[in-house]
């Protein structure tokens, strides 16, 4: 079979930068005495592996010794995270995405000049969670919600979106906002080029591959989004984790495929996944 790999693909610097943050911090403090607040990127594999070289990652704050340190993800944290951190006078290493952290501190500056915060993504997704923290009060839109109902009227709005969002949709939602008749609307651009990039070399090549192989964590949400748009050019596609979840049928009467990962994929796994292909 032929294989076609997406030109952007797999891990991202901020990823990068969040492992290599975690295997130094085990390293000089030693193993298990590193914990991370939940786990340091949507991969479970890689995960797995850090877990192995001895970083803990069960996610509790008020369980930390103060011998231990305390590892910020890739996602971020709240700011009553860092402050309760500090009352505790425990080591904290920061691996927040310099994105996200960016993101963080332009909603903190809207809010104090004076706009209704407004943000664009997944309410549930930790990075959202730790980013609206920074304001007292902000709106969390996304597909299906209902603008009327979400988004009383406010004179000024400011808004933001999760990094990993699709150009495309975030465009189309401040589209729907617009409609709307505020005095004052101030976008700021948090989305992350590097994903961007990665959403482009997927759709381009979808258009030229019988079947379309999209790697990363099930939970990684720009993962999921590289699935939905590979989806949205009418090619058979799969979200799958590692080789193994590949069965023949996926790829039965299929000439060449398409392979791209997201951003909290590594290599190895991307490599192993083209062996499998090009082995039937």
């Amino acid at each position: 079979m032929e294989v076609r790999l997406a030109s952007s693909r797999g891990f991202c610097f901020g990823v990068e930068d969040a492992i290599e943050l975690a295997e130094e911090a085990v390293v000089k403090h030693g193993a298990g005495k590193v914990v991370a607040l939940g786990p340091v990127i949507h991969n479970k594999q890689l995960v797995e592996r850090l877990e192995n070289k001895g970083l803990n990652q069960s996610g509790k704050l008020d369980t930390i010794e103060p011998d231990q340190a305390v590892l910020i993800r890739s996602h971020g944290a709240t700011p009553e995270t860092f402050q309760r951190a500090k009352e505790r006078k425990l080591n904290v290493i920061d691996a927040t995405c310099v994105l996200v952290k960016r993101a963080q501190n332009v909603v903190k500056q809207l809010h104090e000049d004076g706009y209704h915060v407004v943000m664009i993504g997944d309410s549930k997704h930790p990075e959202v969670k730790g980013v609206i923290a920074y304001a007292p009060k902000v709106t969390v839109i996304d597909r299906g919600v209902d603008l009327e109902e979400a988004l009383p009227y406010k004179e000024r709005l400011g808004i933001v979106a999760q990094t990993t969002h699709a150009p495309e949709h975030v465009a189309e939602m401040i589209a729907e906002i617009l409609k709307r008749p505020y005095r004052e609307v101030k976008i700021v651009n948090t989305l992350c080029l590097e994903v961007t990039r990665r959403q482009q070399a997927a759709v381009e090549l979808s258009k030229e591959v019988d079947v379309m192989f999209v790697l990363g964590g099930l939970h990684s949400a720009n993962t999921r989004e590289l699935a939905r748009l590979c989806k949205e050019q009418d090619c058979e596609t799969y979200h799958l984790e590692t080789a193994a979840q590949l069965t023949p049928s996926m790829t039965e009467g299929k000439k060449i495929a398409g392979v791209t990962a997201g951003a909290s994929t590594p290599e190895w796994i991307i490599q192993e996944f083209v062996k499998e292909l090009e082995a039937i």
